[in-house]
């Protein structure tokens, strides 16, 4: 099906989705809609918390949410896509009837689709988001002080507005990702990408199995990447596997190498390492150098047979989730080799936790300022080059008293006796992760 088709098709569904609820809620009295306008003027006052809360809830409870940055990204647009509309519905008494479902939401379903997560994780999240909007219109009907008659009814409009939007809206994007799913499944490849997920999620996988349906043999050295679209030159995902191709030809002895796409924009790629004396240096020195613009690229370390074919994809996916951290750096190509990537993958994991570390060894550093910015890049050079003034100072284009200057005046901002490992660390982490790491 083409892109136009589906999204007609996706109309369509919608529309039905629509008609089949039209109406809902009922219309009310003045007074009642008036009342329902102050809840919706606090609730837009409150909209970015209320849009991190829920979306970190989603990413807690529901699994295969929270697996890649991304992801997470498009999740969070797709809440406060949803949350914003209902807050205009309760604000303005617009009709179920009138609405259209946010290109986030849409999007989001169609990602899902796309990663093979399941349906049902897409309809408990706007489950989940129901009731916790729900429980925070309570509290605020509580605060307008109403009767309990005018309490009652201002609680029943407000779940008929709620109620009668997470239907249509979870009818909508049910539809739309099953379609996708479909499409998805149809494309050529599919077949070899089920195999793939199957190798990678089994807890005893079938190797056999893998190399029957695949065709790709496991007893040698892979070398795992990830490259997906950059958001400022975008690329098709055709133009995606062609470079997946062309960098197996590049690095691999001869034999093709495997890619499956994840979406429209990501594909995973395995180059089997077929007499080549490949290093995690020189297949990421490679990459950099050949890489087209508009793709970035996120590189596993050698491994061999069937384990370390999963293995090395596994830090191909900690490499991608530190660099598709929002905010974080924008390195073109990214290994789990580079310096610092692997720890801070780890880190990346619990971020709280991280945030709470980082700000603590980092003190008046853990700022997202030009000046704390400018002292943090200073003293993790002159970390990097074993605390020498004189190679910071080339490095970093700088006057050698300049260097001292600034380092002085970095380690004044951190608590006393800090370890210089864990300052080290702390600085790569923020050097990777960005203003993220800063927000409490």
């Amino acid at each position: 099906m083409t892109a136009s088709r589906s999204s007609r098709a996706l109309w369509t569904a919608g529309d039905a989705a629509r008609d089949r609820l039209a109406g809902v809620p009922a219309a009310a009295g003045s007074e009642l809609l008036e009342q329902a306008a102050v809840i919706a003027k606090t609730l837009h006052e409150n909209v970015s918390d209320i849009v991190s809360e829920l979306s970190a809830m989603m990413a807690r409870e529901i699994d295969q949410l929270d697996t890649d940055p991304k992801l997470v990204e498009l999740l969070e647009a797709s809440v406060h896509g949803n949350v914003s509309t209902i807050i205009h519905v309760l604000a303005n008494d617009i009709p179920i009837e009138h609405l259209q479902p946010t290109t986030a939401a849409v999007e989001y379903a169609l990602r899902l689709a796309q990663r093979d997560v399941p349906s049902n994780s897409l309809v408990r999240a706007y489950h989940l988001g129901q009731n916790s909007v729900m429980r925070e219109c309570y509290r605020l009907v509580e605060d307008l002080d109403l009767d309990a008659g005018q309490s009652m009814a201002l609680t029943r409009h407000i779940s008929d507005v709620l109620s009668g939007y997470i239907d249509w809206i979870s009818l909508y994007v049910f539809e739309a990702y099953e379609d996708e799913r479909r499409r998805w499944l149809g494309v050529e490849g599919n077949v070899q990408s089920a195999a793939i997920h199957s190798f990678l999620d089994g807890a005893d996988p079938d190797g056999r199995a893998f190399e029957s349906e695949t065709g790709y043999a496991l007893d040698r050295r892979h070398l795992a990447l990830i490259l997906w679209s950059s958001d400022d030159e975008p690329r098709e995902l055709v133009a995606l596997t062609h470079a997946a191709r062309e960098l197996g030809t590049r690095l691999g002895g001869g034999s093709p190498p495997i890619v499956t796409a994840i979406d429209r924009s990501t594909v995973w790629a395995w180059i089997p390492l077929v007499g080549r004396d490949v290093t995690d240096d020189s297949s990421v020195s490679t990459v950099r150098s050949t890489m087209p613009a508009g793709i970035r690229v996120a590189v596993g370390l050698p491994a061999s047979g069937a384990r370390g074919f999963r293995r090395t994809h596994e830090q191909a996916r900690a490499a991608y989730s530190v660099a598709t951290m929002p905010g974080g750096a924008a390195n073109r190509v990214i290994g789990f080799g580079d310096r610092g990537v692997a720890v801070v993958s780890l880190l990346a994991q619990d971020l709280e936790s991280t945030r709470a570390w980082v700000h603590e060894v980092l003190g008046g550093l853990a700022e997202d300022s030009p000046n704390a910015n400018m002292l943090r890049e200073t003293l993790s050079v002159y970390f990097a080059t074993k605390e020498s003034h004189l190679h910071t100072a080339e490095r970093l284009n700088l006057h050698r008293n300049t260097v001292k200057y600034r380092v002085g005046k970095a380690l004044a901002e951190v608590p006393a006796d800090r370890d210089r490992l864990d300052l080290a660390l702390a600085l790569t982490v923020c050097e990777f992760l960005g203003p993220v790491i800063f927000t409490r």
